[in-house]
């Protein structure tokens, strides 16, 4: 889209776990993309406090759990922030 986010990025910051493992299972997507800002899906998932597609990402064994966007912010510390326990305690 306009901000550079694929269609994994939108599903998981969604909260859409089928649509992310759907994808991730086709082996035709990068989980560890960035898009214009530098967030990653996983990055986005875990700003929501989607658990489930947090979990799918991880598991995939294909992002960065590190990985910081421009801000220099990670996915636990963007979780964190927004009190999201449940993806913390994964991150």
């Amino acid at each position: 889209d306009k901000i550079g986010q694929t269609p994994l990025s939108l599903a998981a910051e969604r909260g859409h776990a089928a649509v992310v493992k759907l994808l991730l299972d086709s082996g035709k997507v990068d989980a560890d993309s960035k898009d214009n800002a530098g967030q990653t899906p996983l990055s986005r998932a875990a700003k929501k406090g989607h658990a489930a597609v947090v979990k799918l990402l991880l598991d995939s064994g294909k992002v960065d759990a590190d990985s910081k966007d421009e801000l220099g912010q990670t996915p636990l510390s963007r979780a964190a922030d927004r009190g999201h326990e449940a993806v913390v305690k994964l991150l």
